[in-house]
């Protein structure tokens, strides 16, 4: 049943905009650092920290620096991160061996931060491209990119992931048929308890270019991604891929990029109700930086902004690179 308010003068809108208090009182989607989850790069490189450059203000961390932002994220309230290698040319080969390897760099520091601080959730990436000197998310064999040959590696790579600690895994390949693969590996392996959010409508967006820098991919990418990410036009395609990826037992689906596609992220939480995530991704977040670095917006202000849009839209939480400054700041306004 549709509600006609009051009209002028009985009906006044800003009675509930007076005050900070009734403002918070009638907010219909506030932002809270339950919604959080904090990206992280890391490095095996000597030296541990280092800036990236395509990135402002974020840095890829080695493992020592990686379990101090973990620690600095769960006193934070930050429920998980999530955790993204950046691999070395030497260690990327056609098989992508180094994806499956227990002592990756990956691995070890997920042993390592659930040892440190176990509270915190962990979320790990189930893709071939930071170990492919394709730059591809599959097995690549005369140009093109593989697909059930691919799942086979994805579902090894998952299991070894689920036995180093890793509470969600994010298949983000967009192979066809590789939640159900992965889901019965880990079923089979005993890993009952590990859940999938799955990149469910990942577009193929120009918005990526500055993560593709910062896991070493972008310069050994070959060609592009379009034959298996989803085609920016497309709406329809994102809700029979949330139908199958729910059906082959995602436990929740995502939507990348972010803001671009805020009517996505509504229309598969309107239609299916399942917990429903986004990625704002490093392009989302370099547009912002730019913005306050040209002195045209304050930070936070475009942070909170922002990751309203995520809430309004029907998002149940957000990967974002502004986590950790959003958590300071809602913690600073007494938000929980």
């Amino acid at each position: 049943m549709q509600v006609i308010p009051p009209r002028f003068p009985k009906g006044r809108p800003r009675r509930l905009r007076r005050t900070p208090w009734i403002r918070n009182l009638v907010k219909e989607s506030p932002v809270s650092v339950n919604d959080l989850i904090m990206p992280v790069f890391l490095t095996d490189r000597t030296g541990g920290s280092e800036e990236i450059s395509s990135l402002p203000g974020l840095m890829r961390y080695g493992i020592d620096g990686a379990v101090e932002l973990a620690n600095e994220c769960s006193g934070l309230g930050i429920p998980a991160i999530a955790l993204f290698p950046y691999v070395d040319a030497e260690l990327k080969t056609r098989d992508c061996s180094e994806a499956v390897n227990p002592e990756n760099l990956v691995n070890r520091a997920t042993r390592a931060i659930k040892q440190a601080v176990p509270d915190i959730g962990i979320m790990l990436d189930v893709a071939l491209d930071p170990y492919n000197p394709t730059g591809h998310d599959g097995l690549v064999e005369n140009g093109e990119v593989l697909n059930d040959e691919t799942l086979e590696i994805l579902v090894r790579q998952a299991l070894v992931q689920a036995d180093s600690g890793a509470d969600i895994l994010g298949p983000s390949d967009m192979m066809d048929g590789r939640i159900g693969a992965i889901r019965a590996g880990l079923d089979s392996a005993g890993h009952h308890g590990t859940a999938i959010l799955a990149y469910t409508a990942k577009y193929a967006s120009v918005f990526y270019g500055p993560f593709r820098d910062a896991v070493g991919s972008s310069g050994a990418l070959t060609g592009d991604k379009r034959t298996y990410q989803m085609d920016p036009c497309n709406a329809d395609e994102a809700l029979r891929m949330a139908a199958r990826d729910l059906e082959e037992g995602a436990d929740m689906i995502m939507v990348k990029p972010g803001m671009p596609y805020l009517d996505i992220c509504s229309l598969v939480k309107s239609t299916f109700r399942a917990p429903t995530f986004a990625y704002q991704v490093s392009g989302e977040y370099g547009m912002i930086m730019a913005g306050h670095q040209r002195g045209y917006f304050d930070l936070d202000a475009a942070v909170i902004e922002s990751l309203s849009s995520f809430k309004r839209a029907g998002c149940d939480g957000v990967l974002t690179y502004f986590a950790t400054r959003a958590a300071r700041h809602l913690k600073k306004a007494g938000v929980t």
